[in-house]
């Protein structure tokens, strides 16, 4: 009894019976063209040995489904079917029939297939487009091989006849020629030229043809390769992407060429990684080695790498600091990272500066865009270590190189030089542009200056660095029409100097008339401790009064002593002449032989005839051995220069080295000279030295003459200041003050020019007695008034039990008593 589907309470069935079974999603279509098949779920499979058989007997045919429905119905829709019974061997099998049209191969197969693992279906579809695209790619790929191989047979052979028949031809043009000349050498041969130019056209025309072949077997053998080069392209592709598609190749040849294949992947794959390594890394060199470009603006450029670069950017470091910090490029023809270790090597504070290092040449265009040199406020060049010319020669070529960038420049160049002759030349390429420092020419003079006043070198230190006081220029409106009696004591955070007068171009005029009026225009030029501490105030009440007495100190004859020789010594001696009184001697001590000093002299430019107020007298030995130096007479010199030696200046330490040895025999050579008084060195704690007797002795010597060292290490001043012995030039550190201010602004040079030069105002220091009585209380301001009347400026003073000067003293309005070992530091005219 057949089973009604739409009865509500179905017969139970009889035992013999087969058992129906929902219809099953059908199979995904294969590669290869078939009779649809449906699929039998695994789920559905039973022990039956006949089960197979009657579900193909049973099931109906596989109608076609619509792509909106799912392939199997919902689970409201499928019948409730009881188990099937076990059905014994000898019981009839009953077709069903709605599956009267299935073939029992078909279902057999369709078992088969659903017996296998899940993961069989991809794989034998793997295998069949494999085993469908290998032999037609491989034969397309045999073929073209074949064909390229005939192509290139063939034209080798046309080749090898056309060159045989080209030498034939050339052979047999030779021999007529020969066999003419040996007959008749008269004979005209342009028949026979002809005949060799016929034979080269012949020649041209066989290649031709040769071509003509080869590209018509190209363009028969192009759509060949163009109709299977895409399938081919998209295996290979498979083969370099994955390799584990190969795995599914059959045969040797398929299995050789994908193997071929993936190897060739992995090496692509492998250089394409080695190229994006190799990129990345370069990348981080070029931001470690510094060859990347700085994106700054108003930043100060330094171009090179001296002693002086430490110094240099502490002192901009200090100028930046009200202003939160600023940035410090440094370019040079060193490693970066060697140049962030030295600066990291350095004792001091940046203050919240940034400094960024970059490796480059200051010739090179290129590497001064990479610094963004047309955007720095102001540009540095350092002189390198070395020949004095060359350097100045290196700073000129740098200076053009500067002047040629496209973008120009919105800030200032400050140019370090190491001869005074080359000045005119760099200022000339230059142009307004430049502002030079002639590092051995201020030394030279600040040193002079030095040995004439005990005590001055501490005070240039504190004005030329931004740790202290030092000079401004800014414009006040408020002070038109004043003059400059009153100006000077308008500023109780300042102390004014001079003006720059907007009337002549912008001149600077240091220590002007008192009845001189502020102009619209005019700048005040000031000594204060920054741009932003000072301001005028109401002018205060204070008593002029009059000098104690009209006081002149005298000029008298001096003996002085030059221990060592520098690069422009002939320069020290044309301004110590100026600064003399008639009759004064200058020994020179060093170990130049006495025949070649005069010829070095006049080859550095120093005229003999010039010389008014003092005599040159020649000694020849070396400032370290102690004989030497007792054939001097060392106790009768006024003034002592122990020079940096021209020999050993490239290094610092060795010449601070020699410096410090020269003036210890010095000063132990006095001591042993002069009277020894045990009053003088009371003051000297014998638990502090354990030798307290030399260092007095010394220290007794030092009141007798000046000794000024030139020092080139900051750190050999401590050793110098805690001894007291002698008074120290410290020729980097000041050079490198001087060029920091200059790059701050540019100003400041000529106000620095007119106090190293020859004439005009210098820098003084001045006995109280000159400017009050004794026991006299006066402040500040009303000293200033009294300085006036001596045409003189007081900027600061230095009491009688104090080491260091004070300048721009803060209260100026206290009133104090003065005792008479006070000094005064003044800018005066030069006597």
């Amino acid at each position: 009894m057949p089973l009604d589907p739409d009865s509500s309470s179905p017969a139970p069935a009889p035992p013999h019976r087969d058992w129906f079974f929902p219809p099953a999603p059908p199979f995904l279509a294969s590669s290869r063209t078939r009779t649809p098949r449906t699929p039998f779920p695994s789920t559905y499979r039973s022990s039956n040995p006949y089960s197979a058989y009657s579900l193909a007997d049973r099931h109906p045919p596989p109608t076609p489904r619509s792509r909106s429905r799912s392939p199997h119905p919902p689970p409201e829709q499928q019948q409730q079917l009881p188990l099937p019974p076990s059905i014994p061997p000898s019981a009839p099998r009953r077709r069903d029939p709605r599956y009267a049209g299935v073939r029992r191969e078909d279902v057999r197969t369709a078992a088969s297939e659903q017996a296998a693992p899940p993961t069989s279906a991809p794989v034998h579809g793997r295998k069949l487009a494999a085993s469908a695209i290998a032999p037609r790619w491989s034969g397309v790929l045999s073929a073209a091989v074949i064909l390229l191989c005939l192509a290139s047979l063939l034209r080798r052979n046309f080749s090898l006849h056309d060159q045989v028949y080209h030498l034939q031809e050339q052979l047999a043009v030779a021999t007529a020629k020969l066999q003419a000349c040996i007959v008749d050498p008269s004979l005209d041969t342009s028949s026979i030229n002809l005949f060799y130019q016929d034979a080269n056209s012949t020649t041209q025309n066989r290649s031709l043809k040769n071509l003509s072949l080869l590209i018509s077997l190209s363009v028969l053998y192009a759509p060949l390769l163009i109709l299977n080069l895409s399938d081919c392209l998209w295996l290979s592709w498979t083969f370099v992407a994955d390799s584990g598609n190969h795995a599914n190749a059959e045969g040797f040849g398929p299995k050789l060429v994908s193997v071929s294949i993936s190897i060739g992947g992995m090496l692509v794959f492998a250089m394409m990684l080695g190229l994006v390594t190799d990129s990345i890394s370069e990348k981080f060199d070029s931001l470690r080695k510094g060859r990347s470009e700085v994106i700054e603006q108003s930043h100060t450029l330094i171009l090179g790498w001296s002693d002086k670069l430490g110094s240099l950017l502490n002192q901009i470091a200090i100028a930046n600091e009200s202003l939160g910090g600023g940035t410090i490029v440094v370019m040079a023809e060193r490693d970066k990272e060697e140049m962030e270790a030295d600066i990291a090597k350095m004792e001091f504070d940046l203050k919240g500066t940034a400094v960024i290092c970059r490796s480059g040449s200051p010739l090179i265009l290129a590497d001064l865009k990479k610094v963004s040199v047309s955007k720095a406020r102001a540009i540095v060049v350092l002189a390198e270590e070395g020949n004095a010319d060359q350097s100045d020669a290196r700073a000129l070529r740098t200076v053009l190189s500067l002047t040629g960038v496209k973008e120009g420049l919105s800030g200032h160049i400050v140019v370090e030089l190491s001869d005074l002759d080359n000045e005119v030349l760099v200022k000339l390429v230059g142009g307004d542009l430049v502002e030079t420092v002639v590092a051995h020419d201020v030394i030279g003079r600040l040193m002079i200056q030095c040995a004439r006043q005990p005590g001055l070198a501490q005070i240039w230190e504190d004005i030329l660095g931004f740790e202290n006081c030092e000079f401004y220029i800014k414009r006040w409106p408020k002070l038109d029409g004043m003059r400059f009696e009153d100006v000077l004591i308008s500023f109780p955070d300042a102390v004014p100097c001079g003006i720059k007068v907007a009337s002549y171009g912008g001149k600077i005029i240091l220590n002007p008339d008192d009845c001189y009026v502020l102009q619209e225009g005019d700048e005040v030029i000031v000594i204060a401790e920054d741009d932003d501490t000072y301001a005028p105030a109401p002018l205060p009440k204070v008593r002029r009064g009059y000098l104690p007495k009209d006081f002149v100190v005298p000029k008298s004859p001096e003996r002085i002593l030059f221990c060592g020789w520098r690069r422009d010594i002939e320069d020290m001696i044309m301004v110590l002449d100026a600064f003399l009184a008639p009759g004064s001697e200058l020994w020179m001590f060093n170990d130049v032989p006495e025949v070649d000093r005069e010829r070095k002299l006049i080859d550095g430019g120093l005229d003999f005839s010039r010389l008014d107020n003092i005599t040159l007298v020649h000694r020849e030995g070396n400032a370290v051995i102690r004989r030497h130096l007792e054939s001097l007479p060392l106790e009768s010199f006024d003034s002592i220069l122990i020079l940096a030696d021209e020999s050993v200046e490239d290094s610092a330490i060795q010449a601070d080295s020699r410096s410090l040895a020269t003036l210890l025999l010095i000063r132990d050579i006095q001591a042993k000279r002069l009277p020894y008084k045990e009053s003088l060195v009371s003051h000297v704690s014998r638990g502090t030295f354990s030798e307290g007797s030399w260092i007095g002795e010394m220290q007794q010597a030092s009141d007798k003459s000046v000794i000024i060292s030139e020092i080139l290490d900051p750190r050999t001043k401590n050793l110098l200041s805690m001894s007291k012995i002698s008074d120290y030039v410290l020729s980097n550190e000041l050079v490198s003050m001087a060029l920091a201010m200059v790059a701050e602004d540019r100003q400041i040079n000529n106000v620095l020019e007119e106090l190293f030069a020859e004439q005009g105002n210098e820098m003084q220091i001045r006995p109280s007695d000159l400017y009050l009585r004794e026991e006299e209380e006066l402040n500040f301001f009303e000293v200033i008034l009294r300085a006036r009347q001596r045409k003189e400026i007081v900027i600061g003073y230095r009491l009688e039990a104090a080491e260091r000067a004070i300048i721009n003293p803060t209260h100026k309005v206290s009133r104090r008593r003065w005792s008479p070992k006070d000094v005064f530091v003044v800018i005066s005219e030069k006597d």
